[in-house]
């Protein structure tokens, strides 16, 4: 036994950190039976160039997990993803080197972004494979600055076995998924009415959609009726009448019943609309009466496709008024020239910009029914956007979804939650959905479609037989390889092929987690090992996405969950409990309070935060952790550092002591075993304090030899028998100064020690009641109490001490009173009957 004489937290990171990686300790062992596997679906997260103390909350939740699983038995498969392509990080990479991705330009082999000249700080056009680089070489570092934090956090992952959303295992994946769901016709390609974001410029999928309350207009506009008479619409989207393609009413609606079948004037672009019916028509909004655009929002999407409505669509993908067209088929006007001077005056300006034209327009020509009026109203944005999103008709890659939507919310039912009302927000999700997920981006850095188009005679795709790469061939990159049957010569000319130019959404590889880790199709042992897995631990806001979507994957690819229980965390907020983001400048990052506290305290207060429940930060509960940890190095060196001899464990207080132990095993453990880790913390921690003020004062003294050596011999048993048991308790929390001070006296990690069980303490503790340690716990403080009270030292001789109590109560403290006597100094104690718990403490003169 090696006991240093002033142990310390300082450089037991270090120290450790290559001691597990150089002795493999939480490497995984495949040969262990699924039975005996533990597999976890870490989180892979985002590389955007910082994080902050959220993710050390959740990733540290993940590991007290792990560990608990480790030491209970179970063989721990424990990787690391990072999710490194998507529009985070190529808008991350832009600012980063100031360029921007231009697919037309071709490739520079000796690209140098440090040498090139920005005129005005404008961005320089890059190709996209030199982009791709960039997006690669910026992540790379980003991975290895997260990799240092999470290893100094002590994350238990095995780093052998990492992966990237981007890299070649990731991409084969994804493509070989959409390849096989292609192939049973559960995706599919249309053209669509799309969310569309007109700064990112690219489609986006309902669950990266938000509502945000803004401020808008109500404008009051008159729509002339071909058989003579008007109607009144409200409209807070003026800008969208030429894109107008009918008005609709609700078929209940008495005021307007006669119209329907009418024809209306489209002011200003003399375009004729019919006046339909539909339910989703609200008689209560605005004047009853309302537009049909293509498109304003969903509900325009839902009237346009249940009454096969004509496409006239005006907002182009940047978000700016398209050209005119009146007078071409789908654009009839009575007045063709009229109609094209109006929408000349908008074409090119922002959605903005052309509502404010358009309601001079109006006003001038006598449509516009008095003043505008505000109104607060909530519009939807893309999650990471600043303009509120468009619906743009174009070419998009879909998943079936909308058609399991009643297995899914069954498959949401088999998963295990915690907590449990977590499950509510994953089915109010599902059967809210109202259209099938689209995974196509149109951006750069992503997971290319395995897809090529045949161009015919005019150079036109062919997107009804596309060229699909074999699964041998994966992964591809259409913009680069070439199909089979075809040369490189043939690209983009008549008669050749073309990529399919679009990247999956970065969801549709996340969503592969699990089969990307247990390396799904190239190693088919692993995946058996490994597959469904145990756990998949994530925020509750990305339930809808993430969780979500690798529901769906599983579900379409394996007829089964991808895991069995979903461990879900909530939020860090800033201390006036608000969300942390850059933009409000509240973000606490990490390592200041590494540095300054140590891993352990910060995973101490990790820890200390309940699954699902927000957590506002709070900088003394990381101080509460250090002066934890260091505890217990103190109270470990204290409890090795007494020289008698082990002996049987035969005092009463002993006893006492280590069967209160046995039952703070018991309910940590039910706490750990129902992904309670807070729970396991706050009872092992509780025990720890009481043990360390009440149990070592009241023996230290005879562990000392104070009465003789088989009572020394018995608290020194015990003292160590419970150190053994609270270092293991305290190992998933604070692993550093655990296999510290474990290191001293046991051989081997432990981390790799069994968790400890009630039967280890049984026989020791016999049947000793565990009130014992309370009751003489309980007058030692009163007796303090007093001391302190009156200014004198723990140490002063108590002449005289009276304890009136209850007389089982008394029955403990009397198998106990030569501990008590010992601890506090007392020269004579007396027990009287009572009701009321009363301690009378009498002083010897000084």
């Amino acid at each position: 036994m090696a006991v240093p004489e002033k142990p310390s937290v300082e450089g037991l990171e270090a120290t450790w950190g290559e001691r597990w990686e150089s002795a493999g300790t939480y490497r995984f062992d495949r040969s262990r039976s699924r039975e005996e596997i533990y597999a976890v679906d870490t989180p892979p997260p985002t590389v955007s160039g910082y994080i902050h103390v959220g993710h050390v909350m959740s990733y540290t939740h993940t590991d007290v997990i792990a560990r608990f699983q480790r030491m209970a038995g179970k063989m721990v498969f424990y990787p690391m993803g990072w999710d490194d392509n998507g529009l985070p990080t190529e808008r991350r990479v832009q600012n980063h080197f100031g360029v921007r991705c231009d697919p037309s330009l071709p490739y520079d082999p000796g690209f140098d972004p440090d040498a090139l000249e920005r005129p005005n700080g404008e961005p320089i056009a890059v190709s996209r494979p030199n982009f791709v680089e960039l997006c690669g070489r910026l992540t790379a570092e980003d991975e290895r600055a997260y990799e240092e934090l999470f290893r100094r956090l002590a994350l238990s992952v095995d780093w052998s076995l990492t992966y990237a959303t981007i890299d070649e295992r990731s991409r084969r994946a994804s493509q070989r998924a959409f390849l096989r769901l292609l192939a049973r016709d559960l995706t599919y390609q249309a053209e669509a009415p799309t969310m569309w974001d007109v700064d990112f410029r690219t489609a986006v999928a309902q669950a990266e959609i938000e509502d945000r309350e803004v401020n808008g207009t109500y404008h009051r506009v008159t729509f002339e009726l071909e058989g003579g008479g008007s109607v009144e619409i409200e409209t807070s989207r003026p800008e969208l009448i030429p894109a107008c393609v009918a008005l609709v009413v609700n078929p209940e609606d008495g005021r307007f019943r006669d119209l329907v079948g009418e024809h209306a004037v489209a002011p200003l672009f003399e375009a004729p609309v019919p006046i339909v019916a539909h339910r989703l028509a609200d008689p209560d909004k605005g004047t009853g009466i309302a537009m049909i655009c293509t498109f304003g929002d969903m509900t325009d999407v839902i009237w346009w496709r249940e009454l096969s409505l004509p496409t006239r669509v005006v907002v182009q993908r940047d978000g700016t008024i398209a050209p005119p067209r009146w007078g071409q088929p789908g654009w009839e006007s009575s007045d063709v020239e009229a109609a094209t001077a109006a929408h000349s005056e908008l074409a090119g300006l922002t959605t903005t910009r052309a509502r404010k034209r358009i309601a001079e327009l109006l006003a001038a020509s006598g449509h516009l029914v008095g003043e505008p009026s505000p109104v607060r109203h909530a519009v939807k944005f893309y999650e990471r956007g600043e303009r509120p999103l468009e619906i743009i008709s174009s070419r998009q890659w879909f998943v079936k979804t909308l058609e399991f939507r009643e297995d899914l919310v069954k498959r949401g039912r088999e998963l295990h939650w915690h907590p449990e009302h977590m499950r509510a927000r994953y089915e109010s999700w599902v059967e809210g959905l109202n259209s099938d997920w689209c995974v196509s981006r149109q951006r750069f850095f992503g997971v290319p479609f395995p897809v090529w188009y045949a161009l015919d005679d005019r150079g036109e795709p062919d997107h009804e037989h596309p060229l699909l790469a074999p699964e041998n061939r994966l992964p591809v990159d259409p913009s680069s390889d070439v199909p089979e049957g075809f040369t490189a010569e043939q690209r983009g000319a008549p008669g050749g092929f073309a990529g399919d130019p679009d990247v999956m959404d970065t969801w549709a590889t996340s969503s592969l987690t699990p089969q990307i880790a247990g390396r799904w199709c190239e190693d088919d042992d692993l995946f058996a090992r490994v597959f469904p897995m145990d756990l998949r631990p994530q925020g509750h806001d990305i339930i809808r996405t993430w969780l979500f979507y690798t529901v769906l994957k599983s579900h379409l690819e394996h007829d089964s969950l991808p895991w069995t229980n979903a461990a879900i965390s909530g939020w860090v907020l800033d201390p006036e409990r608000k969300k942390m983001s850059k933009s409000k400048g509240n973000v606490v990052t990490p390592m200041p309070l590494l540095e300054r506290y140590g891993a352990d305290a910060v995973r101490y207060w990790a820890a200390s935060a309940r699954l699902g429940a927000d957590t506002a930060f709070d900088e003394s509960q990381i101080k509460v952790g250090r002066r934890l940890t260091i505890k217990v190095l103190n109270a470990s060196r204290f409890a090795l550092s007494i020289e008698a001899a082990d002996g049987a464990v035969t005092e009463t207080l002993d006893r006492s002591m280590l069967r209160q132990l046995a039952e703070t095993i018991e309910e940590a453990t039910r706490a750990f075993t129902a992904y309670d880790h807070a729970r396991a913390l706050e009872v092992t921690e509780r025990f720890f304090w009481s043990f360390c003020d009440d149990y070592l004062e009241l023996v230290k003294g005879r562990a000392y030899g104070a009465r003789g050596a088989g009572s020394a011999a018995s608290a020194v048993s015990a003292l160590r028998a419970a150190l053994s048991v609270l270092l293991r308790m305290f190992g998933p929390f604070l692993p550093h100064v655990t296999e510290e001070v474990w290191s001293w006296w046991r051989e081997g990690s432990v981390h790799l020690a069994s968790w400890p069980t009630e039967a280890e303490l049984v026989q020791a503790a016999g049947g000793a009641d565990p009130a014992v340690l309370d009751v003489t716990a309980a007058v030692l403080g009163q007796v303090r109490k007093f001391k302190a009270l009156n200014k004198q030292s723990l140490r002063a001789r108590a002449e005289r001490v009276v304890v009136r109590d209850r007389p089982e109560r008394l029955a403990m403290l009397e198998a106990s009173a030569a501990d008590l006597r010992e601890a506090g100094n007392i020269e004579r104690l007396e027990t009287i009957e009572g009701d009321a718990f009363v301690v009378e403490t009498t002083l010897a003169p000084a």
